[in-house]
């Protein structure tokens, strides 16, 4: 089967769906469906990046999979079992499902279940990036019985950063998750961090002493970065932490770090509307004013405190 044999499914048009979009339509692929709960809101960012991309919204998912060679279900995370569901009971024999959702092992299999029992192949896909720089090249893990199967038609697709790794579905899962309770908890400890510094007027003398411990790297850049994400799509990575949460505790840990980080992942989600802000600084300062927090000492101009001495300390 080739990318040119049937059309591809979008279940959940956001932010890695309309990429997909529009590097299909790259690849040569024209017949594109799509449908997403948030298209019953005609202001939502799925609506908006529909009208924007020209796709017209099918009426339900089982109008969206119909003929379709290739399903891609980017939904959020407490999401996916349902949404392979309601693919599958449309879905043609031997169809892949694509499932790049942040979801945990075991809602991978469930999903696995859904889409195995109706006859289409089930592909769990892991997204090892954010998917803005290499777009569908990025590298995914691909687990499940079709792994490899759909590794030779994948670059039809121009997806050309996988890596096939067979075996159960749950692991390309549990390694995504376990990465992401560094990655997102390093979003929550900046955001922290900084507000607090910042707040403090201790922001500078901190983003300083970061290379004295970590890799040499512009920290107020990567900061900025990482707070951005975090408000933008804090909803989203909320989720997936609380699946990260479950993963981790199914091992037998305490996962202290993935529960928090839930919380400050919803906690910056609720101020989207401070974007954008043109520096680290500002966005900083947007939060602390938007959360109503009284800055004492805020000023980026601010020399950095000197260290004690032998001499101050006399």
């Amino acid at each position: 089967m080739t990318a040119s044999q049937g059309r591809v499914a979008l279940i959940g048009l956001g932010e890695v769906g309309r990429v997909f979009v529009e590097d299909l339509r790259a690849a040569g692929l024209t017949d594109l469906a799509a449908w997403d709960t948030a298209f019953a809101d005609p202001d939502s960012k799925a609506s908006l990046n529909a009208r924007e991309l020209g796709v017209a919204p099918a009426s339900s998912p089982s109008d969206a999979v119909a003929g379709a060679a290739l399903v891609v279900s980017a939904v959020t995370a407490s999401n996916s079992v349902a949404a392979a569901e309601a693919a599958a009971a449309a879905m043609e024999p031997g169809a892949f499902l694509f499932d790049l959702n942040s979801s945990s092992p075991g809602h991978k299999q469930a999903a696995r279940d859904a889409v195995e029992s109706r006859g289409g192949r089930y592909i769990e896909a892991a997204l090892m990036s954010p998917i803005g720089p290499r777009r569908l090249a990025s590298p995914f893990l691909l687990g499940g019985a079709h792994a490899f199967e759909f590794l030779g038609v994948a670059g039809d697709y121009g997806i050309t950063g996988a890596t096939a790794l067979g075996g159960e579905v749950g692991v390309a899962a549990a390694t995504k998750l376990c990465r992401s309770v560094i990655v997102k908890g390093l979003e929550a400890l900046l955001t922290e961090s900084l507000l607090a510094a910042r707040a403090l007027g201790v922001e500078r003398d901190v983003l300083d002493s970061l290379p004295n411990i970590l890799p040499p790297a512009d920290w107020e850049k990567v900061a900025g970065y990482f707070m951005s994400r975090a408000v933008q799509h804090g909803t989203r990575r909320a989720e997936e932490m609380e699946e990260a949460a479950v993963t981790v505790a199914e091992t037998g840990v305490e996962p202290f770090m993935a529960r928090a980080t839930v919380e400050r992942q919803r906690w910056s989600a609720q101020f989207g509307d401070v974007l954008p802000q043109e520096t680290p600084m500002d966005l900083v300062d947007a939060l602390l004013a938007a959360s109503g927090i009284h800055v004492a000492a805020a000023d980026a101009t601010k020399a950095p405190t000197p260290h004690p001495t032998k001499e101050t300390l006399r």
